[in-house]
């Protein structure tokens, strides 16, 4: 996997980004504005780091307390399933309504309300009772929807509000992917260091600081919400807010098929990290598993995927298809190859000797998970282009209801189907998500429709 970071980090220095070449949108922007390239790409690369200290901030915490959550509740000898059950419910009970909080109320305040909920959860970890475990569950389902919609949200209209050009958003969600998966890397150890120190709960407390750090820099921000609409955020009614959000999905079939593809994909890749572990722990190779190892490994799968991102998008743009169809074409491809993966063991553990499959079933795993690495920039930058920054919380959330449905429907299926089935039913669920994919590519134009206002 070194070898293999290192090639694409090798090839990925001859390719020159969208923002670090003038384009004619940006032309056209710098005629009006009376700004330099120079001096528009210094302010684009100062917005984007400080929304990139703040995402990697958060996301080394969620890693630090997601990947020891369950060592600590075994410790406390709880009902685990009844712990993480109610967390996915919790979210999807909460998610149709609270896009419209985020949209109406602002972005940047759901961020800091994102990180009193996290600070307040993993301080609830300390204590060895059910109950109390369940109360941060159910707030654990709050700040999971508001971490996937608040600050992507902040981020898409903040980009648009400040003049930058769109196709340079991409950048920014190729960056989130590559250091997404590094963090994750690092997370693993320094939580086993505290781990190592503190206890189960060490991992837990690193995040709070970590997150009290995030909700520092977040104060820096500006507000935002999106286009005004109906007068503004200011007029408009939270139930105006729900209402339309819900009618745009609704109206526009592109915005529905972008929610359930994200509802698809990422229900399978749910799933996915539920088995990973017990399939290759069940195959009982020589030697046994190193899990910290394949960990690190999946992870820098996720990295060189968010590297491939950009210069995989320029050779659809230039060989294949237009460069507005790029991240369309590109879409399709990374959902086959993820349905490609998953069918690896799906038909491995259906056929052959566990002993014989090991490691083509590793490696299918390192293929999802650069997959996932692959497509998240991907997804981001689709939903910039179809959902319009007045719904963007809004949209976002109200498909994380069937996906929280997806992940709670694979759990179960893991505990009462034989695993090549659930593998099965993961490829499927790709194969959907492409066929959608493929529907918005040889479809008509891809620019957003422009939201009425009245």
């Amino acid at each position: 996997m070194t070898g293999a970071l290192s090639f694409t980090l090798l090839t990925n220095y001859f390719y020159t980004p969208d923002d670090e070449t003038e384009t004619a949108e940006e032309k056209k922007l710098l005629k009006s504005t009376h700004k330099t390239h120079e001096s528009l790409h210094k302010e684009f690369d100062t917005f984007r780091r400080s929304y990139l200290s703040v995402y990697l901030v958060i996301m080394l915490a969620d890693w630090m307390q997601g990947t020891h959550m369950y060592t600590l509740y075994l410790s406390y000898n709880v009902n685990i399933s009844a712990l993480f059950l109610t967390g996915f419910l919790s979210g999807a009970i909460f998610a149709p309504f609270l896009g419209s909080l985020v949209d109406k109320f602002g972005r940047k305040r759901a961020c800091i309300v994102y990180c009193i909920l996290e600070i307040i959860i993993n301080w609830l970890e300390h204590y060895n009772s059910f109950e109390v475990l369940l109360l941060g569950r159910v707030l654990g389902g709050v700040s999971t929807n508001l971490l996937f919609s608040a600050f992507e949200s902040w981020m898409a209209t903040e980009h648009r509000k400040r003049g930058f050009p769109d196709e340079w958003m991409a950048r920014t969600y190729s960056e989130c992917s590559i250091g997404n998966g590094a963090t994750a890397i690092l997370a693993g150890i320094f939580a086993q260091v505290l781990e190592d120190s503190l206890g189960h709960i060490g991992p837990f407390q690193g995040a709070i600081a970590l997150t009290v750090l995030a909700l520092v820099l977040i104060l820096r921000w500006e507000e935002n919400y999106g286009q005004p609409v109906k007068g503004g955020h200011e007029t408009s009614t939270l139930y105006n807010q729900f209402k339309e959000g819900w009618g745009l999905v609704a109206r526009d079939s592109r915005v529905l098929r972008i929610g359930l593809i994200q509802a698809l994909s990422e229900g399978g890749i749910y799933t996915f990290v539920f088995m990973w572990v017990p399939t290759l722990l069940s195959m009982n190779p020589p030697g046994g598993v190193p899990t910290g190892c394949v960990f690190a490994a999946l992870m820098m799968a996720i990295t060189i995927g968010g590297i491939v991102f950009q210069p995989l998008e320029h050779i659809f743009a230039t060989k294949i298809t237009t460069k507005e169809k790029a991240s369309e074409y590109s879409a399709v491809f990374a959902y086959i190859m993820a349905a490609m993966s998953m069918s690896v063991p799906a038909i491995c553990l259906c056929c052959t000797e566990a002993s014989v499959c090991f490691e083509k079933v590793l490696l299918s795993f390192v293929v999802i998970e650069f997959c996932v690495g692959l497509s998240s920039p991907i997804a981001g930058t689709l939903r910039s282009k179809y959902v319009p920054d007045a719904y963007q919380g809004a949209i976002m959330n109200i498909f994380r209801l069937p996906l929280n449905a997806v992940v709670v429907s694979g759990t179960y299926a893991t505990d009462v189907f034989d695993q090549y089935k659930v593998y099965g039913l993961v490829s499927g669920l790709f194969v959907v998500a492409a066929i959608l994919q493929a529907s918005l590519a040889l479809g008509g134009p891809s620019e957003k429709k422009q939201v009425k206002k009245d």
